[in-house]
């Protein structure tokens, strides 16, 4: 009777001690790297009925394999899959329990691959499928922002720089540009699919294949747009990562500016918007509190996704080539961060859908000052400089500041004493609504052109 096999790791022949079994905790990265198993197990279905194809399987040893591969992704759907200690990674625990399915024939499935190249591989897959569910949770925020700005034409409010009321405009207005925004973050992840849809099956551990299996095949039978063309950049290269949690930065900087919006403008002293009590929570002290800790949590969680990126690009910056262990950090901060980006825009996406807009809050909050522009411009039209009716306007503010009254209070007399130009007609500038419908250039707030805003970002919505 023959001795059973000694358990051995995928890389132990070299070895004869054992492992430490603190190293081995520091080693394994099954824990998180588990959520990628249905990717292995495509990645190895694939690769298998690439062996076919060269000789290396039967189509019958093929055929087991298969059967044997889908048996172990139903064990980890259902949740029966059962984690053995020798199990290091998502693919060492893949590859184990499919030997044990099918016997050693398991072993033939690992012929010309490393696990450089599969992991490799796994991520790429795995981010091309959580890149649709994040590209729907954007087209889910960008929807909400435009139809509210279509629905919600009608109110205006300051519009602020340097937290300073500036000019009047439309609440629409500002909405679209929180959408233009996430626009462009759409698209800029868009791009980015190419770069991540580059399959590294097939370059071994560092030196390519030698059985010559067709990469084109794989990379059609996976779904990839192209074959990584050098087997060293095949298995060490990470820009992908890297880029989408730079990506995922800008855009959770872009929602974090929106959440402060918000919440500024949820507070007593503004009272421009109500959130839903679905995003906020109360006080564990002030029964009147309502605080907006949706919001706020968005433009807290901004900080850790940058910082995820930050700390990757370090562990990346001084490695020499090729697979190096380091490259085990890449999982972490990738996984948090889609989490979360999609959680953040998800939240967003309810925050805005359901939040309440006042209206006259908004419109009361426009005082006469926010026209001096206006009123500048009132000059410009009677043939003045710019830069000279800019003094006459500002003169007119500290006039009325000096007799503490609007600037719409000012008699005619008073806008003479200060230039000639002025006539009766002067006072016809102090009209919020007129001012910003005078805005009609592409891109203000003039209801033509929030329509054409809207226009413009429902047809991209519409193609993506």
């Amino acid at each position: 009777m023959s001795e059973a096999p000694t358990k051995q790791k995928l890389w132990g022949g070299r070895f004869t001690g054992k492992t430490d079994p603190l190293m081995h905790a520091f080693n394994q990265s099954l824990s998180y790297d588990r959520r990628m198993h249905s990717q292995d197990i495509r990645g190895s279905i694939a690769y298998a009925k690439s062996l076919t194809k060269v000789g290396i399987l039967t189509k019958e040893e093929e055929n087991k394999i298969t059967q044997g591969l889908e048996s172990v992704e139903k064990e980890w759907v259902a949740g029966s899959f059962e984690v053995k200690e020798d199990d290091e990674d998502i693919h060492t625990a893949n590859e184990r329990r499919l030997s044990e399915l099918i016997g050693p024939l398991g072993g033939k499935l690992h012929t010309g691959r490393s696990r450089n190249d599969q992991v490799a591989t796994d991520m790429r897959l795995w981010l091309l499928d959580e890149v649709q569910e994040v590209e729907k949770a954007i087209k889910g925020l960008l929807r909400v922002l435009v139809e509210r700005a279509d629905n919600e034409k009608e109110y205006l409010m300051p519009g602020y720089t340097h937290l300073q009321r500036g000019q009047p405009i439309r609440w629409s207005h500002l909405l679209l540009s929180y959408a233009l925004s996430l626009r462009y973050d759409a698209e800029r992840l868009h791009q980015l699919i190419p770069r991540i849809s580059v399959l590294p099956l097939g370059s071994g551990a560092l030196a390519g294949n030698p059985f010559a299996v067709d990469r084109e095949f794989l990379a059609k039978e996976l779904g990839f747009q192209s074959v990584a063309e050098n087997s060293l950049w095949g298995v060490a290269d990470r820009d992908f990562i890297a880029e989408f949690l730079t990506w995922a930065s800008l855009t959770m900087t872009h929602l974090s500016k929106i959440a402060e919006d918000l919440i500024i403008y949820s507070t007593a002293e503004f009272g421009f918007i109500s959130l839903s009590d679905a995003y906020s929570t109360g006080s564990s002290m002030m029964p009147q509190k309502k605080n907006p800790d949706s919001l706020e949590l968005i433009r807290g969680k901004t900080g850790r996704l940058f910082g995820n990126m930050a700390g990757f690009m370090m562990s990346l910056k001084g490695l020499p080539s090729t697979y190096n262990k380091d490259l085990q950090e890449d999982k972490e901060p990738l996984f948090d961060t889609v989490d979360n980006i999609s959680a953040c825009l998800k939240i967003a996406e309810g925050v805005i859908s359901t939040l309440e807009v006042h209206g006259e809050k908004m419109r009361r909050a426009l005082t006469m000052d926010v026209l001096a522009t206006d009123l500048a411009d009132y000059l410009v039209r009677k043939g003045i400089p710019f830069r000279e009716t800019h003094h006459v306007s500002g003169r007119a503010v500290a006039l009325a500041e000096a007799r503490q009254c609007q600037i719409a209070d000012l008699s005619l007399q008073d806008f003479k004493s200060l230039n000639g130009q002025f006539e009766e007609d002067v006072f016809k500038v102090f009209d919020f609504e007129a001012s910003v419908e005078r805005r009609q250039a592409i891109g203000g707030p003039s209801r033509r052109m929030v329509e054409r805003q809207i226009f413009v970002l429902r047809e991209f919505i519409s193609k993506q």
